[in-house]
């Protein structure tokens, strides 16, 4: 067994589960229960789509406690101008009561071995660059960069965790022989800010334009919620955060880490 499967078995029995590939129609079907309870009816795969993707070597794979599918990993191999072949992974999604234990950081870590065991060394992927946990997670636990703006990349969605909200997304890049850095440090200039309620409702301050090679971008630490509370407010970051990420990004800085505080730091690609 490669060091990569090891490191991902260890995550697993850390995060008191097992993983395997699902392959079978009984597979598929639990997968889509685990779509359904993170996303809604409105947001289902195909099953035939998740049994032609495994068929063709895009293998998902999930995390069971005993027998129950909690979570799963869903990628495929692309190839494109910019990277080459890679995975791009589309879906990572847990069960309610399994969230924050681990169980996804193990499962990124099997997509990586099996990637590698394929001779791919890129995946790819986007989230949510407004969602703290999601930052904090592919930026400094995986030790992702993220390189691209996408704004309003899907369209509307129907979902139940992005309908109504704009689509923007950031794009990841995870090399996997990168090992991560851990958090950031908030140095750099100031090109989104917050004011007010730090903790609960700040205000966006206007959107600057960075002016050398470190800049910072900061975040509500809990978007959902203050979406929920002030729909308003969460639109005011929606469009502020929109602005300094293309700034940023026009300017030739990408996305290296983010902090304990919600900061992003972006630097000079390259450097």
């Amino acid at each position: 067994m490669s060091d990569a499967w090891d490191l991902a078995d260890a995550a697993a029995e850390r995060a008191g589960v097992s993983l395997r590939p699902l392959t079978t129609v009984e597979d598929v079907e639990a997968l889509l229960a685990v779509e359904r309870a993170v996303w809604g009816e409105e947001a289902l795969t195909p099953s035939e789509m998740v049994i032609a993707l495994a068929e063709s070597g895009n293998v998902p794979l999930g995390a069971f406690e005993g027998r129950e599918l909690v979570a799963f990993v869903l990628g495929w191999a692309g190839v494109n101008q910019w990277d080459g072949l890679h995975v791009h992974s589309h879906q990572l999604g847990a069960l309610p009561d399994h969230r924050h234990r681990g169980v996804g950081y193990a499962l990124k870590l099997a997509q990586r071995a099996q990637a590698l065991d394929a001779g791919v060394g890129l995946i790819r992927w986007t989230f949510d660059p407004l969602v703290s946990r999601n930052a904090w997670f592919n930026l400094v636990k995986l030790g992702a960069i993220a390189d691209r703006f996408l704004p309003n990349y899907y369209g509307r969605m129907t979902d139940e965790l992005n309908r109504g909200d704009r689509s923007d997304r950031l794009l990841v890049r995870w090399d996997l022989d990168r090992e991560p850095r851990g958090a950031a440090v908030a140095r750099g200039e100031e090109v989104l800010s917050r004011e007010g309620d730090a903790a609960g409702s700040p205000r966006p301050v206007r959107p600057a334009s960075p002016s050398g090679g470190r800049a910072l971008i900061r975040i509500p630490r809990e978007y959902h919620a203050l979406r929920t509370r002030d729909p308003t407010l969460a639109r005011a970051w929606r469009e502020a955060t929109g602005i300094a990420f293309e700034r940023c990004f026009d300017a030739g800085l990408v996305v290296d880490g983010f902090t304990e505080d919600s900061t992003y730091v972006l630097v000079a690609a390259g450097s």
